[in-house]
């Protein structure tokens, strides 16, 4: 889990943009689209998506991954898995056993490995390839599921929204994807249904 945040800027479904820190590299993964219901959100078509992909998370420096339509496909089934274990972390409910094998397999495989250039600046060893991509998501994953913020992984307390993010707040107390979207909602609805109650 890698606390030097970027954060995202998503899309609402009436296209106003808006700031979305999920807190993890891993949930980060989980905005470009999902199994099931969340097949129609699918970013992850080709090489060059894993790439655009790759550009916004929260790692440092930007890896530019050399990316084969299998290495798609596995990052796909890679995501999959891992919402369906998020989802079942977050009600409590026994992992996936399937889905389980697909993260800790590529978990298992090397990952990205940071170096040092000549200049002192940081960079990714060697060649980056979507195979080392997957296995540094799914190594966050494991540290997010395992460690000290595993009981803060929540999902969007808004009805209509799904985005899964981990609490790093202090006082642990958050209950928005994003205060700008889920968060303004909620207080617009709660000062109508106040004014409903007064008039």
């Amino acid at each position: 889990m890698d606390s030097a945040a970027k954060g995202l800027t998503l899309r609402s479904h009436t296209g106003v943009a808006y700031r979305f820190d999920p807190g993890a590299l891993c949930l980060e993964l989980l905005t470009t689209g999902g199994p099931g219901p969340y097949r129609r959100y699918e970013v992850l078509h080709a090489p060059v998506d894993v790439g655009a992909w790759a550009e916004r998370s929260r790692l440092e420096p930007t890896p530019v991954p050399e990316v084969s339509e299998a290495e798609v496909a596995g990052l796909r089934e890679l995501r999959d898995a891992l919402f369906r274990v998020v989802d079942a972390h977050t009600r409590g409910e026994p992992y996936p056993p399937r889905d389980l094998e697909i993260l800790n397999a590529a978990a298992a495989r090397p990952a990205l490995a940071p170096a040092i250039a000549p200049d002192g600046s940081r960079l990714w060893a060697g060649a980056p390839t979507g195979t080392q991509l997957a296995a540094t998501v799914a190594r966050d994953a494991v540290e997010l599921l395992t460690g000290p913020f595993a009981h803060r992984i929540r999902t969007c307390a808004a009805e209509d929204c799904h985005l899964i993010y981990v609490d790093t707040s202090r006082p642990g107390r958050r209950r928005w994807c994003s205060m700008e979207h889920c968060g303004n909602r909620h207080k617009v609805r709660a000062l109508r249904a106040r004014h409903t109650e007064e008039g």
